[in-house]
């Protein structure tokens, strides 16, 4: 009898290996990424960059605006009541049915010479609720009569330091501190004690009603009570809002570049993941090996990003509190969209490496081993759906721009974007198809070139995808620019050149909205009485002290432009052509045809039907009035009573006129107004400095100004048509450049055998580099082509039936800057890939190990 010890059987496990296989596979990609993450600079630097800029970027735009809750201090709730005889028994009632109230008078004063107010303000600095919104800078709040705290910004206009008395409004008062309103920095105030406000024009009545009573019960006052989450609520496309749109586009740009790059690395590691399939793991272990590297890409730039985005804020951040006019704290970020930013980093490097992951397991492990890439499949797909998603897109942006007039349609506009993005990454591989039937009488490099990209469709169609969307963003911008600047009615731009001034007399301030009368030219105050020579002489005075002695005076008759048609209306002062002014541009009277009655350098509007020069009782703007406003669509009579307008006058454009939205760039002839039996009078005068002036020359001009009454307007920042259209150009295409450089290594260096080949044969560098040119040229004539026929269908289908931007608007076509995207951008990018490309691989004989 013999006995034997049985070995004891081993239990089943999971099919692929279960959690310690998972693991095992976890802890090499960890290695292998490690070792590795030079070879994926090029992902980590996007990710990196695109973080960084979206910490930044939120900060700043969330943080600009005022923070939720100014103005209401620690309270819930806000009365906001006009003054008069009611006013104390208002106040008394919110006391009766809310309990304690913090009351903050305030009366609107004006600033001698300027458009500018600041408020006498009211309020207990040891308040139950308005603490917040009071701080002291230096000095000591207010104790009583006579004394006075005021903000940096009246301390600065008016020259008052701490101890100064400072006479205003008939009163003296001793000055004893500056304060501020941290909530909001652009808050001018100058703070007095409680009960030292006369004549409030406003009441501000901070509270928090008792818990079980609603606001709407407090009876009549309840009209005047908002809370803090009715103002919070009052703007659902808040800053987080808008910023987290460019953030996911972004990250879609990353995930489209990262496709190649975790292709070009699963390439690289072919033999590795070979001999792990060959020790026995699954098709499921060998994608997780791939994609893991990818949440690794993912996680790691997005803290890096993130932390060098705080870096960059801690150190911007005190220029943003001198730019926004308000307090802001180091941690204080939108954390709301930093999470989600970086969540979709990860997320998208995730799903990049996950092409790869499924392509790289249907490579047999014998060619693995062997280190040879599988042959590309040829993908049949239709081009059907990206068309249909395109026809979809156009449709949604017509619904909104057909419902913008009524103040809708910003779900279709958002979900049109979307559909027509979608439909760009589906048809950017069938534009390479295109484009090698195209080069097929082509010399042999640029067939291969191209074939090449249609051979590696899922490569190339990502980089290309990417590439438009950078060209779409740029495009619709340039595109969007000159359908609104060229909009020759509701005229848009600059008010004034930067070595302009005017002076306007008491009552006529001018801007760019309305003409003279509104706008940001000045309010119209009366200050010190004075004739209409004794207002030259200050405008003389003006412009000597700016050393200029071209001072151009501007008159104006009671009478406007009015366009009687659908669609945007007139906008913009109208100035009489005297001969001084024409003298001053250098329009010769022979210049001027006898019979024009308007002269503008506004160029298309001597061609537009349905003007009428107004110049009765039916005036849109006053006297002094510009028209009606934008939101004024289609609401003029046609044609116009007789004797009161002129049907179709005649309009000659002189593009000697200056081009200012404030300036005289639209003027009545002096025949016009013989003809019509107009009165001319002053409005104001234009000052043509030899250069800008400084802060402090303008500072004293106002001052000057405010000594008999008058006001002055100078250059606002608002950017011309040409900066905005050179900056979105100069975005595209850099962005474009980029993208290709990243990319075109990455594609270059997966065709790396059929360049050893043609080495071999003896294939000069000058085939290498029209190999990589071409691939250059294909991709950004592919990606500028099709960004900017997405642009146009964007805007075409937004303006379709738009009320106020119709179809002709789009008219204004900026060739040039569409020609550098066009034309420029696939030159430069053949040029630097032919420059960069050619050198001789180093290993011809055979691949090279990883």
């Amino acid at each position: 009898m013999s006995t034997a010890l049985r070995e004891r059987p081993v239990e089943a496990g999971a099919a692929n290996g279960g959690v310690p296989a998972r693991r095992a596979v976890i802890r090499w990609s960890w290695r292998m990424f490690r070792r590795e993450w030079r070879q994926q600079t090029l992902v980590l630097a996007l990710i990196v960059v695109a973080l960084a800029a979206t910490v930044i970027g939120a900060a700043v735009a969330t943080n600009t605006p005022p923070p939720d809750g100014a103005g209401f201090g620690t309270a819930q709730e806000m009365a906001t009541l006009p003054g008069g005889p009611h006013l104390a028994g208002q106040i008394a009632v919110l006391q009766q049915h809310v309990g304690p109230v913090d009351v903050i008078e305030n009366q609107t004063v004006a600033i001698p010479g300027s458009i500018d107010t600041f408020d006498l303000r009211a309020q207990d600095p040891h308040g139950a609720f308005g603490q917040p919104m009071l701080s002291l800078v230096s000095g000591h709040y207010p104790a009583g009569p006579g004394q006075v705290a005021v903000t940096q910004g009246v301390a600065t206009t008016f020259s008052l330091r701490i101890g100064d008395l400072w006479h205003q409004g008939g009163q003296v008062r001793r000055v004893t501190g500056i304060a501020a309103n941290p909530q909001s920095l652009l808050d001018e105030f100058a703070l007095v004690a409680p009960g030292q406000v006369s004549k409030p024009s406003q009441v501000t009545v901070l509270f928090t009603v008792p818990r079980g009573k609603n606001p709407a019960s407090i009876g009549s006052v309840s009209q005047y009570v908002v809370t803090r989450q009715e103002a919070a609520a009052s703007n659902p496309l808040n800053p987080e809002t808008i910023v987290l749109g460019p953030v996911t586009v972004g990250m879609l740009l990353i995930a489209l570049v990262a496709v190649g790059g975790f292709t070009v690395l699963a390439q690289r590691r072919l033999r590795s993941l070979g001999m792990l399939g060959a020790l026995g793991a699954t098709d499921r272990n060998i994608r997780l090996v791939v994609r893991v590297n990818g949440v690794l890409v993912g996680v790691v730039g997005a803290l890096a990003g993130a932390v060098l985005g705080l870096a960059v804020w801690l150190a911007y951040r005190p220029r943003l509190e001198s730019s926004a006019h308000h307090l802001v704290g180091p941690f204080q970020l939108p954390w709301i969209v930093i999470g989600p930013a970086m969540a979709l980093a990860v997320v998208a490097t995730y799903f990049a490496a996950s092409r790869p992951a499924r392509a790289i397991t249907r490579i047999p492990i014998v060619a693995a081993l062997s280190g040879r890439p599988a042959p590309p499949k040829q993908v049949h797909r239709s081009a059907v759906p990206g068309v249909v998603l395109f026809v979809i897109a156009a449709a949604l942006l017509s619904y909104s721009g057909t419902s913008n007039g009524n103040g809708g349609g910003a779900l279709e506009l958002v979900l049109g974007i979307v559909l027509l993005i979608v439909a760009i990454i589906l048809l950017a591989p069938f534009c390479l198809v295109i484009l090698a039937s195209l080069g097929r009488h082509a010399p042999i490099a640029a067939r291969l070139a191209l074939r090449d990209l249609v051979r590696y469709r899922a490569r190339s169609g990502s980089a290309l995808s990417a590439i438009s969307l950078g060209v779409f963003i740029a495009a619709l911008v340039c595109v969007l620019t000159a359908q609104r600047y060229g909009n020759v009615l509701d005229y848009a731009g600059p008010n004034l050149a930067s070595n302009q001034i005017i002076v306007y007399t008491p009552g006529g301030g001018g801007g760019p909205g309305n003409g003279p009368g509104s706008g940001p030219g000045g309010s119209g105050l009366s200050g010190t009485a004075s004739t209409p020579q004794a207002q030259a002489a200050v405008a003389q005075n003006i412009a000597r002290a700016l050393g200029s002695d071209t001072v151009i005076e501007l008159d104006q008759a009671s009478a406007s432009l009015q366009h009687a048609a659908a669609g945007r209306s007139w906008s913009g002062p109208v100035y009489v052509a005297t001969p001084q002014l024409l003298q001053a541009f250098g329009i010769k009277a022979s210049d001027v045809n006898p019979e024009a009655d308007i002269l503008t350098m506004r160029p298309g509007l001597s061609g537009l039907s349905q003007m009428q020069l107004v110049y009765g009782n039916d005036q849109g703007g006053g006297p002094r009035g510009g028209g009606h406003g934008p939101q004024d669509v289609g609401s003029n009579s046609w044609p116009c009573p007789k004797g009161e307008c002129l049907a179709n006058p005649v309009i000659q454009e002189v593009g000697a006129l200056p081009s200012g939205t404030s300036a005289p760039n639209t003027v009545i002839t002096e025949h016009a107004i013989h003809a019509l039996g107009l009165h001319t009078s002053p409005s104001g005068w234009l000052i043509q400095a030899p250069h800008p002036p400084t802060a402090t020359q303008i500072t004293d001009a106002r001052r000057t100004a405010s000594a008999a009454g008058l006001t002055i307007e100078t250059k606002s920042s608002t950017p011309s048509s040409a900066e905005i259209l050179n900056y979105a150009t100069a975005f595209g295409i850099v962005l474009a450049l980029g993208i290709l450089a990243m990319t075109i290594g990455l594609i270059r260096s997966e065709t790396a055998g059929d360049l050893r080949t043609l080495s071999a044969t003896g294939a000069s560098s000058f085939t290498r580099r029209e190999l990589t040119a071409v691939t250059a040229f294909a991709l950004a004539l592919g990606g500028a082509v099709l960004g900017t026929v997405a642009a146009y269908v964007a805007a075409i289908g937004y303006a379709w039936d738009n009320p106020l931007d119709g179809l002709s608007e789009l008219s204004s076509v900026p060739a040039r800057q569409l020609l550098f995207i066009l034309v420029a951008m696939p030159v430069i990018a053949a040029v630097v890939g032919w420059l960069l490309a050619g050198r001789e691989p180093s290993v011809i004989s055979r691949q090279p190990l990883e």
